[in-house]
């Protein structure tokens, strides 16, 4: 068998382009266990009623102490509180009824800190005493509702777009406080880009240019 000798500098590139083969190979399983990784992240749930908590600490920029009066321990309303304050991009809210003045204060901080926050709502239910869509339009929040006899019953929100949390509360101190309730929080990506999907539907169904104004015969 003949051997050729083979110059060195085409041997380096040889070995070169090896390592650089070896590393976008490596590179590729790697992505691929993180995104098996992230489909399997575990859910975490949170369970209502809460015990009566202050979280006016979380919502301060320089947290310090309050002489309120009320508990200041971990609770599944300070859970939330704390997860919806996460938020540094995005947070997308789309539920049924907003009254809780604790979760309402929650969405101000997080669009006071320059997070874009949208919120969809109920027509109905945003009307009644005690909503709060009327202190995020004045603060500049946009909030679009359905327009139409069925109700928009949803209840989730969507942290920059990677972290749903959804369940059966309504957003409300009866919710909160009184009512069997639970809350489910995701990071499985094919669920979370479902949700997106779905608000991004809503938002763009919702949109007040497409309201028709006469009553329907």
């Amino acid at each position: 068998m003949l051997l050729m000798a083979v110059p060195v500098p085409v041997w380096r590139g040889l070995l070169l382009a090896l390592g650089f083969s070896l590393a976008a190979e490596g590179l590729y399983y790697l992505i691929r266990s993180l995104n098996r990784l992230c489909q399997q992240w575990p859910a975490q749930v949170l369970f209502f009623p809460a015990p009566v908590t202050c979280v006016r600490p979380l919502l301060l920029s320089s947290p310090g102490h309050c002489d309120c009066g009320l508990s200041h321990r971990e609770s599944a309303l300070s859970c939330l509180t704390r997860l919806l304050l996460s938020a540094r991009h995005s947070l997308d809210v789309c539920v049924f009824t907003i009254s809780s003045l604790e979760l309402s204060s929650t969405v101000l901080v997080a669009h006071s800190r320059g997070v874009r926050v949208r919120v969809i709502t109920d027509s109905d239910y945003m009307a009644l005493a005690g909503s709060q869509v009327g202190s995020f339009r004045r603060a500049g929040i946009e909030v679009r509702h359905d327009q139409d006899t069925n109700y928009m019953h949803h209840k989730f929100a969507l942290i920059d777009g990677l972290t749903l949390v959804t369940g059966s509360l309504n957003w409300s101190a009866q919710g909160i406080f009184g009512n069997k309730e639970n809350v489910i929080i995701i990071k499985n990506t094919d669920i979370v880009k479902a949700f997106v999907e779905e608000f991004g539907q809503l938002w763009n169904e919702y949109d007040p240019a497409k309201y028709s104004f006469s009553p329907k015969k």
